[in-house]
């Protein structure tokens, strides 16, 4: 975006933001901008004066009620401001969060049975033909001599190899292309995809086209994930449901803050109710 463009952008955004007749700086909404990914810099404006004008609504519920806490450090010595601490204490006074009971986790554990597995993994071998980006003369001749190399080895599986070491462009050919062992994100997803679909000992049907190249994959043993017990993953089950109803809590209490509030300048809903600092 030009200056020019960029200027006009931040001129057309909100001239006041307020809560309860209190302003929101345009210089602090500024600053806080950094702090929000967005496809635009309208759009990143005002998510910052939302995530601010929620602030100051919690701000000014907390001096309402009264809230005194005192302001915590983390173990790397970061200290709370106080208001940040007002903010916690609010918060922990008004969206109480109940403790998941066992039967909730169980019951969330056996809906979701095949989130809580460990990861399949693959011991497998390749040999990389590097095909140079955005050129299609060397992309088409890699992808030629892969497939006479793969038609080679099929012939003859000691082949592979020796193919490795001669031609490979992955340091792996040092070592006939082994791999060792591969877990599911490792790799590309299209080498990934190759993997799944080939049975120990066979070789994939065609070079695999990544970003890297074309890929001759040899699949030499594959070890199915299990799935893990409920009394290994019930903490995790916790934490997450936990969160969740925080999450949820905080948001329809902004909420009936919010309803209750005179806000001008930006519109509270759908803001991101639980950034809140």
């Amino acid at each position: 975006m030009s200056g020019s463009a960029h200027s006009a952008a931040i001129t057309a955004k909100p001239a006041v933001v307020s809560v309860n007749g209190v302003p929101i700086p345009r210089d602090a909404i500024a600053r806080e901008v950094q702090h929000h990914s967005a496809p635009s810099p309208v759009a990143a404006w005002k998510q910052a004066a939302r995530a601010l004008a929620v602030r100051e609504l919690l701000l000014q519920e907390a001096r309402r009620v009264g809230v005194a806490v005192e302001p915590l450090s983390d173990a790397e010595g970061r200290r709370e401001t106080e208001e940040e601490a007002s903010i916690r204490g609010l918060i922990e006074r008004e969206a109480k969060v109940p403790e998941p009971d066992r039967e909730t986790c169980r019951r969330y554990y056996e809906q979701n049975r095949r989130r809580f597995r460990s990861p399949d993994i693959y011991e497998a071998a390749h040999i990389l033909i590097a095909a140079p980006a955005g050129n299609a003369e060397a992309h088409a001749q890699a992808r030629e001599q892969a497939s006479g190399m793969l038609a080679d080895i099929r012939e003859n599986p000691a082949r592979f190899s020796e193919f490795a070491d001669e031609f490979s462009a992955c340091p792996s050919g040092a070592h006939g292309g082994n791999l060792g062992q591969i877990t599911p994100g490792q790799t590309t997803p299209e080498f990934e995809r190759a993997l799944e679909i080939l049975e120990p000992g066979s070789f994939s049907s065609e070079p695999v086209a990544t970003r890297y190249g074309f890929h001759i994959i040899r699949l030499d043993r594959k070890i199915e994930g299990r799935e893990l017990p409920f009394e290994t993953v019930a903490p995790r089950i916790a934490d997450y449901l936990r969160e969740s109803v925080r999450r949820r809590a905080v948001a329809q209490f902004i909420a009936r803050l919010a309803e209750r509030a005179e806000i001008a300048g930006v519109e509270l809903a759908g803001a991101e109710a639980h950034r809140v600092h």
